[in-house]
């Protein structure tokens, strides 16, 4: 058999593969810890349309608490949201930066710095929780809050 038949059909293969598995929006699991659900929610919000529009939005309705989903939802309000107020700095930002401020067992703060596309600099205190219910979230951190920014300065 040769290999160098095979090769770029190998390529296009995993490179199709990448890009579904990639397109995927990842759900909340018991085996997620807080501090990584804040970057998987940051991280799709940095890179918000890709590799579709509004992935990252999505990505970040997917690990809010369901008691925060009552204030911010339905799913297209809370788009709105976050494109209009003052979390529009969060979309497409240029670097971001997580401090842990407070954790215990059920409840866990960060403060995050975000550079935004203007080059200012934001701070933002982040909070998730546990959710303790019953059913298919029991066990999983949530993001409960996430309070408006503060402008810190510019890196210019």
């Amino acid at each position: 058999m040769n290999f160098k038949i095979f090769k770029p059909l190998l390529l296009i293969i995993f490179s199709l593969y990448t890009q579904f598995s990639y397109a995927e929006i990842l759900k909340p699991n018991i085996s997620i810890l807080p501090s990584e659900v804040v970057k998987i929610q940051l991280s799709g919000l940095q890179k918000n349309n890709m590799p579709k529009e509004d992935y990252g939005i999505m990505q970040t309705w997917e690990f809010a608490h369901p008691k925060n989903k009552i204030f911010t939802g339905p799913y297209d309000k809370f788009k709105a949201m976050i494109k209009k107020d003052s979390y529009s700095i969060l979309i497409n930002h240029k670097a971001h930066e997580i401090n842990e401020i407070f954790i215990n067992e059920n409840i866990a703060t960060y403060e995050v710095i975000i550079l935004g596309k203007d080059k200012k600099f934001y701070k933002f205190k982040w909070q998730v929780e546990k959710y303790n219910k019953d059913g298919p979230l029991k066990g999983c951190w949530l993001t409960t809050a996430v309070l408006a920014p503060k402008i810190l300065g510019s890196s210019v």
